[in-house]
């Protein structure tokens, strides 16, 4: 990954890591997503597909606070029925660390996702 980027600053993250949760999410994909600075595409590398894209910020590693955000501005990519999802997110958020929740909205939310959380 950091030969291909030529950079060290990534973060790969798989829709998979949303079913962790617990908000009714259970699909599962076959695709990587390679948050990052400098590449936006699908590429194939090793076998395997990644969907890189191009990220002003993400965590250095991934988190419950982040996985939430991220889920919320994905939404519309999932094969999970969307009411239903968003519902749990809005309990789980509720048992989420608040300070920490409020900083991933504000650093990595779209506007949707910091309407909705």
């Amino acid at each position: 990954m950091s030969a291909f980027l030529k950079d060290g600053r990534f973060l790969p993250a798989s829709p998979n890591a949303y079913n962790s949760l617990g908000v009714g999410t259970t699909q599962l994909y076959d695709k990587t997503v390679v948050y990052n600075h400098k590449r936006h595409g699908e590429f194939k590398l090793g076998g395997r597909k990644f969907a890189f894209r191009v990220k002003p910020h993400f965590p250095k590693l991934l988190t419950t606070e982040f996985l939430l955000v991220d889920l919320v501005n994905n939404l519309d990519w999932l094969a999970e029925a969307k009411d239903a999802v968003l519902k749990r997110v809005t309990r789980r958020a509720q048992a989420t660390d608040g300070p920490k929740l409020r900083r991933a909205v504000r650093e990595y939310g779209n506007e949707r996702t910091k309407n909705f959380l």
